[in-house]
């Protein structure tokens, strides 16, 4: 039976005109990014290009990080939701090698694409957050099916998960002006990415 995804959203019901400013807010951040990249958005620029007061966007926010936290979380959401009813193999209803090879090609483009945001969500006032990851609730599943000795007690899950997300984004926030484009990145890590998990499954 297929886990529920683990609740990345917000933890308690919000009034109706906040869940409209939250969710204006994020739509207007998201443009912002779009258009200006993560560096030249404030939150001074969030409120005025919202039109809303800089108290509602520091009640929301509470740091510049929270704004690209908040756009995060709402891809993050989007990739889980992908992962647990999106069709196979990154979806239900494909072998559990198949599907870690397919989650971790899927999350390494997510990572790609999202470096800019994930590298500005972190506060540099706050520690890094220890995660609470939907990666390795889930990783941790499929490798229960594909190796049930060796999954067991769960440090397995772990350093998979370590090794795909953490290392990953240091090396790309590493990467100079030399470095390979991005397409070309993407395509060694899913590579080894796959040799990894074939190799470790015994597939």
């Amino acid at each position: 039976m297929e886990p529920v995804a683990l609740p990345l959203g917000r933890p308690r019901e919000e009034r109706a005109d906040a869940a409209r400013n939250r969710a204006h807010l994020i739509e207007v951040a998201r443009q912002m990014v779009a258009e200006l990249g993560v560096d030249r958005v404030t939150m001074d620029g969030l409120a005025e290009r919202a039109g809303l007061g800089k108290g509602t966007v520091f009640r929301r926010f509470r740091t510049r990080a929270g704004i690209f936290l908040a756009l995060l979380d709402e891809e993050e959401t989007r990739f889980q939701q992908q992962v647990m009813s999106g069709p196979p193999p990154l979806g239900p209803g494909a072998p559990a090698v198949a599907r870690l090879v397919a989650f971790g090609r899927a999350r390494l483009e997510f990572l790609v694409r999202h470096t800019a945001l994930a590298r500005a969500s972190l506060d540099p006032g706050q520690p890094i957050p220890a995660s609470e990851s939907p990666s390795l609730f889930h990783v941790q599943m499929l490798l229960g099916e594909a190796r049930p000795h060796a999954a067991a007690s769960g440090t397995l899950a772990l350093q998979l998960v370590a090794a795909l997300e953490g290392p990953i984004l240091l090396y790309l926030q590493t990467q100079d002006d030399d470095a390979p484009d991005p397409a070309a990145v993407v395509h060694d890590l899913n590579a080894s990415w796959q040799v990894l998990v074939e190799s470790l499954c015994g597939a």
